[in-house]
């Protein structure tokens, strides 16, 4: 068996920002500590806040805690974090997501086809609060959760989830890391710079392979901010706008690949099945829940088309390589 699988050479990577998420950050933390293998490290990077990363030196003492040293924002993070790690797979997590037991075991499986470029795993959503009836599940990756439409078995895809992936070093190393073009600054909802890094691994060969097996499993917080009407809009259309970024930066075709099969395929069969719950049930949820799937389709729309006629993004002709 090899290094990757037995875990002595993975990195783990675990971005944090706020005090006010420290709570989410222990529990990550711990989360990988107690997995089976364990990593090599534990990189915690904090973005450009001073007070914080005296806080977490002091607390994890069994972990290398950094500061962001790049742009601010999550793609400066986790570059960061890259450039401080060793091992030859690197994993992220969200530090407000808790690893479940055999979460690392799961990433690093697919690994033993050196095909495989990147693997990501899912991410259920942990509620504050109980989860809204009329939130459809086909759009969970509002919260950052993996969502109705992904498979349900390890499988081929375009891109991982943010909060539960992992990357070969050497692949990052090729193409370089996350672009500070895009990717959450603070509370900004602005992502999709997962999606863009895996468009560039896969193609660095054409037998490269992005991986999710649903078997590696963690519980990503959603606090009940996050559970509202206004929030699910908000982010719909700050999707669309991201996707229109990438869409610039990689072409359409592999930008909205698995955008077009969602729509076409997943939404469709999800109002069927909310409206027929609703009519079995006689309850509104269903046909709520049949309300917003359209709704949530149309506002990401109008942002990618924002996003379109929006200020070009301008590329970097400089590598995205974090420095070792």
């Amino acid at each position: 068996m090899s290094s990757q699988a037995t875990g002595h050479d993975v990195s783990v990577v675990i971005c944090t920002y706020s005090n006010v998420r420290w709570g989410d950050l222990v529990a990550a933390v711990r989360s990988v500590e107690e997995q089976t293998p364990p990593p090599a490290e534990i990189v915690i990077v904090v973005d450009h806040n001073s007070g914080l990363l005296v806080h977490a030196r002091t607390a994890f003492p069994g972990a290398l805690v950094v500061p962001n040293g790049q742009t601010r924002g999550l793609s400066g993070a986790r570059n960061s974090g890259v450039a401080a790690s060793t091992g030859s797979i690197v994993a992220f997590l969200d530090d407000d997501a808790s690893a479940e037991p055999g979460w690392l075991a799961g990433l690093l499986g697919p690994y033993e086809d050196a095909k495989v470029v990147a693997v990501g795993g899912s991410a259920i959503p942990a509620w504050d609060a109980r989860r809204p009836a009329w939130f459809p599940g086909e759009f969970d990756w509002v919260v950052g959760c993996s969502y109705v439409g992904l498979p349900r078995a390890r499988a081929n895809v375009r891109n991982v989830i943010g909060c539960n992936m992992s990357f070969r070093r050497s692949v990052l190393d090729l193409v370089g890391g996350f672009r500070p073009e895009i990717g959450r600054v603070g509370t900004r909802p602005v992502g999709c710079e997962e999606t863009e890094l895996c468009i560039r691994a896969a193609r660095t060969d054409p037998r490269a392979r992005v991986v999710y097996e649903p078997a590696a499993r963690v519980r990503h917080r959603v606090p009940a901010s996050r559970g509202t009407v206004r929030y699910f809009v908000s982010r719909c259309y700050s999707e669309g706008r991201s996707k229109a970024i990438v869409s610039a930066l990689v072409g359409a075709g592999d930008g909205l690949s698995s955008e077009r099969a969602h729509t076409l395929r997943t939404l469709p069969a999800g109002m069927v099945r909310a409206l027929g719950d609703g009519f079995r049930t006689r309850r509104v949820a269903g046909f709520a829940r049949a309300t917003m799937i359209p709704i949530g389709l149309v506002v990401t729309g109008a942002g990618y088309l924002v996003g379109l006629v929006g200020p070009a993004v301008r590329p970097s002709s400089a590598r995205h390589e974090p420095s070792r």
